[in-house]
């Protein structure tokens, strides 16, 4: 059997998603706060050092960007042409109310295009993962992978939109209100991405703060998936710039003409 990096990636994912579930199951979550108040666990850095071990021993090796070892000067960032990006526990305010909807996010960054991703959820055994030269795909628990695709709502079909259970806001809830009949789904953590990516969703809009690690796994694979991420200007969101914040982004299909015609408004 031919094991492909995408193959590597996802096994490395799988085993800081071990890490997690070992402090989840225990009874300390070991919670403090990070300088700018967001909340940090023991998991967050268990499953930050399987990663990084993990992704230093394949055979091929990048440099390692993530939001657990943050402090790399853009001076230095600028100069590399692929990275790893990670965000090891996605979700972390959803792993402290253990709702399960947390994930390990593992990117490759090509010129600030993510190029490769996996996306995998521990609690609910879901793993998303794709590149861009050979698709995007989804695998429950140990059934085999099966394909995604990022589709647009048929005619007639109410849009599916999802919405974040953390961080939702009033200027998302006016935008939908433009929107017009809509279903909404709420989910936490990149789960939300892949949901389009597999296509149980048409439309993600994010007008709230996210880093660049936040977005970077399941971004490759909605690329993959035949969907795009892209800020109100349409032009597709980038990695590593000099500020890591994301600036507001929206998460369709590809083919969806009337909400990219909707974003442009």
């Amino acid at each position: 059997m031919n094991v492909t990096l995408l193959d590597e990636v996802a096994h490395i994912a799988r085993m800081a998603g071990q890490a997690i579930m070992a402090v989840y199951n225990g009874s300390d979550l070991g919670v403090t706060s990070k300088a700018d108040d967001s909340p940090l666990t023991l998991a967050d850095l268990a499953a930050h050092k399987v990663i990084v071990a993990g992704l230093e021993k394949l055979e091929v090796t990048y440099p390692i960007l993530s939001e657990e070892a943050a402090g790399i000067e853009y001076a230095e960032r600028s100069t590399w042409s692929r990275y790893w990006l990670v965000d090891p526990l996605d979700g972390t305010k959803e792993f402290i109310k253990r709702n399960g909807e947390f994930t390990v996010n593992i990117a490759l960054i090509e010129n600030g295009a993510p190029i490769l991703g996996v996306v995998y959820a521990p609690v609910l055994d879901l793993c998303y993962f794709g590149s861009t030269a050979g698709g995007a795909y989804l695998q429950r628990g140990q059934e085999a992978a099966q394909p995604i695709l990022a589709m647009a709502a048929r005619p007639g079909e109410k849009v599916k939109v999802v919405a974040s259970r953390s961080h939702a806001d009033q200027r998302t809830h006016a935008l939908l209100e433009r929107l017009g009949e809509h279903e909404c789904i709420s989910m936490g953590s990149s789960l939300k991405l892949c949901l389009v990516a597999q296509g149980a969703a048409h439309f993600y809009p994010r007008l709230g703060p996210t880093m660049e690690w936040d977005t970077a796994a399941a971004h490759a694979v909605v690329r993959a998936a035949g969907g795009r991420v892209c800020t109100s200007d349409g032009k597709e969101l980038q990695y590593n710039k000099a500020n890591l914040l994301n600036p507001e982004f929206f998460v369709l299909a590809n083919s969806d003409q009337r909400l990219i015609g909707y974003i442009n408004q």
